[in-house]
């Protein structure tokens, strides 16, 4: 479409799923898009290969989310791959990246786990965007990947629907403060998709129809669904949108 032409884009998690759609949109409409990944370097390639064929463009950025130096890391290969096209800063970023330890209620959950996704889902976040605030343009997007679960009460564990409300708590909080500058910050919030990731739990007839009953339009979502909720947020359509949450669940547990 081209409404995203000569605009930055930095997708956390790029390299598979929801990132990935989100990165191929992201560089259809236009914007250069940095691929971001963390230890699946094939599939970021792949990733940012499709792109370029299809006329776009975009590069990988490799850093481990959750370790020490993880914000360093990331931003010193941003910084080589934007110098590659002659770009310093950013107009759109998309916190997708996310750590999910399924089937981990409070009794069992431990504190290396908990602390794995509060390091990923939250602190990640928090300091890249602390970082890349002196380079995100003024009138800028910044855009998280949440859950359903954090209005949906889950059976699979309390640690990730926890980091999900926080990542949304700091979206809402930021929005406020980068308003003067014209920056929007939005989450969006993710129910039942089907992804890589998911397929093991989509293969099961059964989840698969249960998870069909409780979505209001009656199917699984895809990931275009997703990011084209993601794409309408980074455009100027929702310039005066803001601080909020969209759902983007086709009726979850209405």
């Amino acid at each position: 479409m081209g409404h995203l032409s000569g605009k930055v884009a930095l997708v956390t998690g790029g390299s598979r799923g929801i990132g990935r759609g989100i990165a191929v949109r992201l560089a259809r409409d236009g914007a250069l898009v940095a691929v971001h990944y963390g230890r699946n370097e094939e599939a970021a390639k792949k990733t940012v290969a499709d792109i370029t064929e299809a006329g776009g463009r975009a590069f990988v950025v490799g850093a481990e989310l959750g370790v020490d130096g993880d914000v360093d890391t990331l931003v010193t290969g941003l910084e080589a791959g934007l110098g590659a096209y002659g770009e310093q800063a950013v107009d759109i970023l998309v916190h997708n990246a996310g750590l999910n330890l399924m089937g981990r209620p409070i009794e069992v959950l431990t504190p290396e786990e908990f602390d794995r996704m509060v390091a990923v889902n939250v602190k990640a976040p928090f300091f890249l965007t602390q970082r890349l605030l002196p380079r995100l343009r003024d009138g800028g997007r910044i855009i998280a990947i949440s859950s359903v679960s954090t209005r949906v009460a889950s059976a699979h564990g309390i640690g990730y629907p926890l980091t999900k409300g926080a990542l949304d708590v700091f979206s809402h909080t930021l929005a406020k403060y980068l308003g003067p500058r014209g920056i929007t910050v939005n989450s969006v919030t993710v129910g039942f998709t089907d992804t890589d990731m998911t397929a093991d739990v989509h293969a099961d007839p059964a989840n698969r129809e249960r998870n069909i009953s409780l979505t209001a339009l009656g199917r699984i979502g895809q990931v275009p669904d997703i990011a084209d909720a993601v794409a309408f947020l980074a455009s100027d359509d929702a310039r005066w949108i803001t601080g909020t949450k969209i759902d983007v669940t086709g009726g979850v547990n209405l």
